[in-house]
């Protein structure tokens, strides 16, 4: 690039390039839902642009992910290449683990229980205020 441009790059593209999302669609796709900050301001916009130095904070999965900008790659290269790319200021690993939520509502069984019996089925049913 020139001495005089300077350096920045679509955000939908550099967390393509840094391997947070699997691809520029499911990328493009959370931004549009809202919830991603860059310098604190919030961003909705695809073709919104980051520059190294900027920080991204963006919700992900339980985490909250908090990233600071240190390169902006030319491609999608290795894993190893794409964490080069940025600095994880809030790694999940340090994250405190949600609660296991029950978000479908099914009923818990011990690992190695094996399938439930026609009746056990039939009173989880009515447990769960299914006819």
């Amino acid at each position: 690039m020139n001495g005089d441009a300077v350096e920045k790059l679509r955000l939908d593209k550099w967390l393509w390039h840094a391997r947070l999302f699997k691809s520029r669609t499911i990328a493009a796709a959370h931004i549009a839902r809202g919830g991603f900050r860059i310098n604190k301001v919030l961003v909705q916009k695809s073709h919104h642009t980051v520059r190294p130095g900027d920080i991204v904070t963006f919700a992900k999965s339980p985490f909250i992910r908090v990233v600071e900008v240190v390169g902006l790659g030319a491609r999608r290269g290795p894993a190893a290449e794409a964490q080069g790319l940025y600095n994880d200021l809030n790694p999940p690993e340090q994250q405190p683990k949600p609660e296991r939520d029950n978000r479908l509502g099914l009923a818990h069984r011990e690992p190695g229980t094996g399938r439930p019996t026609k009746k056990q089925r039939r009173e989880t049913d009515r447990l769960q205020g299914e006819s």
